[in-house]
């Protein structure tokens, strides 16, 4: 009982503590902050502190109410048993002195007044500390009683007539003389006549102690119990709620000042899970704002216009106002897939994510794209939508499904087996099919009912298509929605009339890529080509001063825009070392080289490969000291090209190592997986060259994200094909022949013994070449563009 004592005294003072607050500042309870001019100011802690009192009072009711109601129930229902318990005992005792009894009285109560010595003798002889016995005549007139019990029964009780006059045992609880008994009354009879009735008093006082004793016992468990549950409760929200709140309430406001500190390790991550992801992107958010504001400032004092996030925002803002911006593509930024029963979240290996995710965190709008995860339709809401990216949303993705054929056909067999050959130098031989062509027909109708069920109430939308799997996605918007602003980039070399007259339906994809009011590529030897291509095939004006083509009252400006890449390649990159990379990959080398690419035959590996076997040749004292690391997603494996282009990058890896690796060194180390931004970070961060050889690319940002990374050291070297459109840009690059594998292994001799002092001149001004040309400026020179197209009238509604 002390302890439940001093647990309740506790609770009492830890709540008398709430209610008076904790100690200000100055370490005095109660001090109320002055203003400057010395006047009190408003105790801003009162409403808090009775707002607290309040929740710790209903806190303590709502645990002692259910307490005392359900201890009470279960007293009660105990009680109940345990005097059924002691009745049915006494019920038994009773019976058993009764039937002894009988035999013995029952003889002498019929042969009269002559056994009434005899018959008080029996009843005295049964006599004993808690019990006591009675017979009564046929009158129910008292014959005999013990003494403690004679008094009280002299006026016979009724329980003596009922007993006599039904035949049968009459028992129950009665008070006589102040005390509580329980009787047992049984009839006595001759000849089957009643003659008289033997009643055995047992003392029933033990049932109401046991009662009393039950009943103090729960009380004082309800006591305890409330008490122990009122403390454990009060230390779980004290140390799992109100603490975490606290230190989340003391990090806000540290954010809000202007700090940029992490958020506090919290104890119980599932409670608050929610709450730490929206506190966590206000405060990336902020960050973010915070960031912009000092980069625009510092943008301004040094009288530099280079892009940025806010600006960009700001400009689309600007030019669009409130209209709805849609971009469309086949890759979607982001997809999810099962990991057993855990959805996991991919970011696909695409310069497409990677170029047009930046955008689209900066402006918003909806990203309408195809759900390949096979965990996609598990994480979308109604519409076939949801926000993105998954801890920040800042723009909705909107999901189109494919069926097997649809995308067998449209996305493998048109698209990649004829159109992406067929735009590529690479000595590949498009594969054209009628049944592919249909689905490509079909799957950009698909996608024009996605993007016009997204525009539906929206008034001039502007719509961004990426890439060569909507040719005819222009066209089909244009026609249902002509007031909607459209632009068409083409991500890939657009070849020449001769090279595009080979697919039978030229025509239609180029009426389908007309009905952009603004078409973009890489390079302006593309837009020449697509032009050339439109004045040979297609019945139309073309205005190569504005580069420009007129059809009807149509009119589809023709512009090179130069895509690149964000200039901050991830936005919290991993704290990863160099030596930490080697350990985690199991090297120990001096030099590391790296390759990022999708599987394609277009990306040059096997002619990489073949340019660092000759490196090892020319120059053996590089065994050893370098390993060639690629990073290589598998891609399309469902196209024959693609999966020999596999093998035999396998096969070849596999014997320039079993060549020249030893039991401590391999030359070059193969990671074939889906990589994203973060686990590529580290290996362009720490790399001492990065090589780019297509075969030939409209652009590729690999190149430009290396550059982007380099900003700590400005160091690394870039070994570039020229046959990439980056490499009319970034002219500080080692720029070589991808089939050339002797210059080529040069290239990588000259980037390993290359002085530092070069390496940082040659990697600071293509580090101020992409930061200057970045992404942003990218779309907000497209968007500047696509402002200006003429605004046609809306549809009729219908």
């Amino acid at each position: 009982m002390a302890i439940v004592a001093v647990a309740v005294i506790r609770v009492i003072v830890y709540l008398k503590r709430e209610w008076r607050g904790r100690p200000s500042g100055d370490g005095r309870v109660g001090h109320r902050a002055r203003a400057p001019t010395g006047r009190p100011v408003a105790d801003r802690r009162v409403p808090t502190e009775r707002a607290s009192m309040r929740l710790w009072l209903r806190l303590l009711v709502a645990i002692w109410l259910p307490v005392m109601i359900v201890v009470g129930v279960f007293a009660w229902v105990a009680v109940e048993r345990e005097r059924a318990r002691l009745a049915t005992d006494l019920e038994r005792r009773a019976f058993l002195l009764s039937e002894g009894l009988r035999e013995a009285v029952e003889p002498l109560l019929v042969e009269g007044g002559a056994a009434a010595a005899r018959l008080e003798r029996a009843v005295r002889k049964f006599q004993g500390v808690a019990r006591d016995v009675a017979v009564f005549d046929r009158y129910a007139g008292l014959l005999v009683a013990t003494p403690s019990i004679a008094p009280a029964v002299r006026d016979s009780p009724r329980f003596v007539a009922e007993a006599m006059t039904a035949g049968a045992v009459r028992a129950g609880f009665s008070q006589l003389s102040g005390r509580e008994l329980y009787h047992y009354a049984v009839p006595l009879t001759q000849d089957d006549r009643p003659a008289g009735a033997l009643v055995v008093f047992l003392d029933a006082d033990e049932i109401g102690r046991q009662r009393a004793e039950l009943v103090r016992v729960n009380v004082w468990r309800s006591l305890a119990l409330g008490t122990a549950l009122s403390l454990i409760i009060l230390l779980v929200v004290r140390w799992s709620v109100l603490r975490p709140l606290r230190r989340m309430a003391e990090w806000a406001s540290q954010i809000r000042t202007g700090r940029s500190v992490p958020p506090p390790p919290l104890s119980d991550n599932g409670i608050f899970a929610s709450l730490t992801i929206e506190m966590t992107g206000l405060a990336r958010n902020l960050a973010r704002a915070q960031a912009a504001m000092e980069e625009e400032a510092r943008l301004r004092l040094e009288s530099e216009t280079v892009w940025t996030e806010e600006r960009l925002k700001q400009f689309t803002r600007a030019r669009f106002g409130e209209r709805a911006v849609v971009v469309v593509s086949n890759r979607e930024p982001f997809s999810h897939v099962w990991r057993g029963r855990r959805i996991e979240v991919q970011t696909p290996a695409s310069g497409v994510v990677t170029a047009m995710d930046p955008v689209m965190r900066a402006c918003g709008g909806v990203w309408v794209a195809h759900g390949s995860g096979d965990a996609d339709r598990a994480v979308v809401d109604e519409r076939d939508s949801l926000g993105v990216p998954p801890h920040d949303p800042r723009y909705t993705l909107r999901r189109v499904w494919l069926t097997p054929e649809e995308e067998a056909g449209y996305y493998y067999g048109f698209a990649n087996e004829g159109l992406w050959p067929l735009c590529h130098i690479v000595h590949a031989r498009p594969t054209f099919r009628a049944e592919d062509w249909e689905q490509y027909v079909a799957v950009n109708e698909k996608f024009a009912q996605a993007v016009l069920s997204h525009c539906a109430n929206g008034e001039a939308p502007a719509v961004l298509i990426q890439d060569y799997h909507f040719a005819l996605l222009p066209r089909l918007l244009k026609e249902r929605r002509p007031d909607a602003r459209i632009a068409l980039f083409w991500h890939i070399p657009w070849p020449n009339p001769e090279a595009i007259g080979i697919c039978p339906w030229q025509v239609e994809i180029l009426h389908g890529m007309l009905g952009a009011d603004l078409l973009g590529f890489h390079t302006q030897f593309h837009c020449n080509n697509f032009l050339d291509t439109v004045d040979r095939v297609v019945e139309a004006r073309i205005d190569w001063e504005h580069f420009s083509v007129s059809r009807g009252n149509h009119v589809t400006d023709v512009k090179p825009f130069p895509i690149s890449v964000a200039p901050h390649f991830v936005d919290e990159p991993p704290e990863t070392s160099r030596g930490q990379l080697l350990e985690g990959l199991g090297l120990s080398v001096e030099f590391l080289g790296v390759g990022v690419e999708r599987i394609d035959y277009t990306k040059g590996l096997p002619e990489r490969f073949d340019a660092l076997a000759r490196l090892f040749e020319r120059w053996p004292e590089y065994r050893e000291r370098l390993t060639f690391v690629q990073l290589a997603a598998p891609s399309r494996s469902r196209i024959p090209r693609y999966r020999a282009v596999e093998d035999e990058m396998e096969r070849q890896v596999s014997a320039i190592n079993q060549r020249f690796q030893t039991r401590t060194w391999r030359p070059i180390l193969l990671l074939k997986a889906h990589h994203n931004h973060a686990d590529i970070w580290p290996f362009y961060r720490w790399a001492d060259f990065c090589m780019v050889t297509s075969l030939h690319d409209g652009m590729n940002l690999v190149a430009k994200e290396f550059v982007s990374v380099r900003e700590d050291d400005d160091d690394g070297v870039l070994i570039l094909s020229r046959f990439t459109g980056a490499s009319r840009e970034l002219r500080e690059a080692l720029q070589v022949n991808p089939y050339d594998i002797e210059g080529m292994a040069e290239a990588v001799h000259r980037a390993l013994s290359m002085p530092l002092a070069e390496r940082r001149t040659r990697m600071a001004r293509l580090r101020a070449t992409v930061r200057e040309h970045n992404i942003y400026r990218w779309a907000g020179l497209l968007m500047g563009e696509l402002s200006r197209a003429p605004l046609e009238a809306a549809p009729p509604a219908r």
